[in-house]
């Protein structure tokens, strides 16, 4: 698979709409994930609901291209959702990519889809999930 099939237009649109979710220091609830594969990271604040569900997010992204549109369509679709579900869809996503399960039934993940071809780009790929869990869970309870 080339680069031109990896890179789309539609992942470079992705990746670049991650200023849509500036970092915000005031965000209660952070953490930062590395991708041991490549070295990517992504520093990520939370901020939650009343009812315990995520109501904003912020990020700091120093990633490829495919870790920055996975982040992007983390975020996008986060808010209203609770810890568990974040950390259910991290598993997900981690089965998927090691090939013991399906694609998760998160939305734009389609977007990122021909990425799991390349297993030097999953950690890249988890690096919201990853962080969103590490700021939620602190203690691991998740894990």
């Amino acid at each position: 698979m080339s680069a031109t099939v990896l890179y789309t237009p539609e992942v470079l649109a992705l990746a670049t709409g991650l200023a849509r979710w500036p970092w915000d220091e005031a965000l209660p609830l952070t953490a930062t994930a590395r991708s041991r594969s490549c070295g990517s990271t992504l520093a990520i604040g939370l901020g939650l609901a009343a009812d315990g569900t995520i109501e904003r997010i912020g990020l700091r992204a120093q990633a490829c291209a495919v870790g920055q549109a996975a982040a992007a369509i983390f975020a996008e679709a986060a808010p209203g959702l609770d810890p568990h579900h974040i950390a259910a869809a991290r598993d997900a996503l981690a089965r998927w990519l090691s090939g013991e399960g399906a694609m998760p039934d998160w939305p734009g993940l389609e977007a990122i889809a021909a990425a799991s071809a390349y297993p030097a780009r999953h950690g890249a790929m988890m690096l919201a999930w990853n962080g969103a869990s590490e700021a939620l869970f602190p203690d691991g309870s998740a894990r």
